[in-house]
């Protein structure tokens, strides 16, 4: 690749003189083991006072052959996908140019039509966080939802909405509910997210617990379970990556009654994760914060690997067929533990039967961010095994422990 792109530095030097310069980039891997689709960040500011070009200019990421997909972020980033192997460099170039279009693999909205839920995916996986609508009807959504996905790479989730949402097919199915159920129940089944229609479907049940990942504070060893998200934006919305902020509360910690939580959830293309940012405002002294996994089947495998980093279970789903669903979580900060924590029996019927949650222990200090990543695999899709999951899991944390490293 080296030899490559020297040749094509040449080509490119007088033809792009009068437009700035090409820009090489290394990315170097310093794991024992690959890294495949990984997305690399750089300040784009940086890149165009490298290249000498304006501040607006369009610039497009090559390997030395071909364009290679890309985005511009919120937060000046210029990010794209990139292939590592073991303890070795990539060398890639960047040039003016206006870069090709790509299709979509990562995005999201809200969903007024389906109580204000926040819906986003990528190619691999798909998410929601429940809306201010949800909680207002007095139903208590703390937690994060899944979409499974399988045998595409495409968006699916506006599909799957507007299936369950379509309100020509509830009046036919309510028409005939009283005189034919069996019918009403099949038609149902024509339309719902909770049915594989051949990509994927809505299969988790949350319930009034942390659900797939959410992070709550934790106040005299009980949880703090934060209601619906109050305020929104989606900060990217593709092609390679998006983002959404949310904001919450207030809510009353110990004698904090005016605490405030903003979420910074970003999800790439490739990935099985979201990473997510967490502060607390009007915070007045440290307290203990947790990430759970709520766990529904006592006889799930778990793994709570606080020195590496990381913890996973494996979920049964809430129907026969609809497979297995591996969940984990991965942290580049330290924390303090992470187990299972079964509920009481009086606990467990205030949360829908639910047997307890996966947990991981750290500590917030006001005014801080806590970050973690959480997300999921189906053996319907790519991952068909615990072990294969927690390899896949534990590799991921070896990741944030370890970042591609960029040179100039």
């Amino acid at each position: 690749m080296k030899h490559t792109l020297l040749i094509a530095l040449s080509l490119l030097a007088a033809s792009c003189a009068h437009r700035g310069e090409p820009l090489p980039v290394t990315v170097s891997n310093p794991l024992e083991a690959d890294r495949t689709n990984e997305i690399v960040e750089l300040s784009i500011k940086d890149v165009r006072k490298r290249m000498k070009v304006s501040d607006t200019a369009s610039v497009v990421v090559t390997d030395g052959l071909r364009q290679l997909p890309q985005q511009l972020t919120h937060d000046g980033k210029l990010i794209f996908p990139v292939s590592i192997k073991a303890k070795e460099s990539n060398t890639y170039l960047i040039i003016p140019g206006t870069p090709d279009s790509i299709p979509t693999k990562a995005c999201g909205r809200m969903y007024p039509e389906r109580l204000e839920d926040i819906a986003w995916e990528n190619d691999l996986v798909g998410f929601r966080a429940y809306g201010p609508a949800l909680q207002a009807r007095g139903e208590r959504g703390y937690g994060y939802d899944l979409f499974t996905k399988r045998g595409t790479d495409r968006p699916v989730v506006e599909q799957m909405y507007a299936l369950e949402t379509d309100k020509a097919a509830w009046k036919r199915i309510n028409a005939v509910r009283k005189s034919n159920p069996e019918l009403a129940a099949r038609m149902i089944d024509t339309i719902s997210y909770h049915k594989d229609h051949g990509f994927g479907m809505d299969c988790y049940a949350v319930g009034p617990t942390l659900g797939a990942g959410v992070a709550a504070l934790m106040y005299e060893g009980e949880i703090v379970y934060p209601w619906c998200y109050q305020s929104y934006e989606i900060l990217d919305n593709g092609p390679l990556r998006f983002t959404v902020k949310l904001v919450f509360g207030p809510t009353q910690v110990g004698d904090d009654s005016e605490v405030i939580e903003t979420r910074i959830i970003t999800l790439d293309a490739g990935s099985h994760f979201n990473k997510t940012s967490v502060n607390y405002a009007n915070l007045s002294k440290p307290c203990p914060i947790v990430t759970g996994i709520v766990l529904h089947d006592r006889s799930g495998a778990t793994v709570t690997n606080a020195t590496e980093g990381y913890m996973a279970y494996e979920d049964p789903t809430t129907g026969p067929g609809q497979g297995i669903i591996y969940l984990g979580h991965a942290f580049a900060q330290e924390i303090n533990r992470a187990e299972v924590c079964h509920f009481s029996p009086e606990e467990k019927q205030r949360r829908n039967n639910a047997e307890g949650h996966v947990l991981a222990f750290a500590e917030y200090t006001p005014e801080s961010t806590f970050t973690y990543h959480w997300g999921f695999a189906w053996n319907q899709a790519d991952i068909h095994s615990m072990e294969e999951w927690n390899e896949h899991l534990s590799h991921y944390a070896q990741t944030l422990k370890q970042p591609l490293e960029v040179t100039y």
